[in-house]
């Protein structure tokens, strides 16, 4: 299959604040065909799901699922329609087991001492010279670069 064009996100299908959801959204027109892998990639929350299909179904885009072998183009039969919803439901339902492992999973090694939290970015040392630079003028953004740190990171540092 050839593409004219590829989104791909390098952050979680958790919601749909992702910069390349966004440019998709941006770039499909009436006519286009957006083809993703498998429903999860697309969205994780069944809401989230059945509002992205809808909203590009509505603007004529059609939407294929490759892994589910789904086809959405607005005249959809109502068992797409269920198909879409249980299978959204699953992959919200799969993300919520996962976090709930992962935060048991969390407890038990916070009970073993084993669980420290994330790592520091920068070390007391770093963060010391990062504010006598700030104080100093430097560009906030040219230090995160700099230091490898996104600029949320560097205002919590500051």
């Amino acid at each position: 299959m050839q593409l004219d064009k590829t989104f791909i996100d390098k952050i979680s299908g958790k919601d749909v604040h992702r910069p390349q959801l966004q440019a998709l959204l941006d770039f499909a027109r009436e006519g286009d065909t957006v083809v993703i892998h498998s429903l999860d990639r697309l969205a994780r929350n069944l809401d989230d799901l059945r509002q992205l299909v809808t909203s590009l179904t509505q603007r004529g885009v059609r939407v294929e699922f490759v892994k589910e072998a789904l086809t959405f183009t607005g005249e959809d039969s109502a068992m797409a329609r269920l198909l879409l919803s249980v299978m959204g439901a699953f992959a919200e339902f799969e993300r919520q087991l996962l976090r709930e492992r992962q935060r048991e999973g969390i407890e038990a090694a916070k009970k073993k001492g084993v669980y420290r939290g994330r790592k520091k970015s920068l070390t007391p040392a770093q963060v010391e010279d990062l504010r006598a630079r700030v104080q100093a003028g430097e560009k906030k953004a040219a230090l995160a670069r700099e230091l490898g740190i996104s600029r949320e990171t560097l205002y919590n540092y500051l």
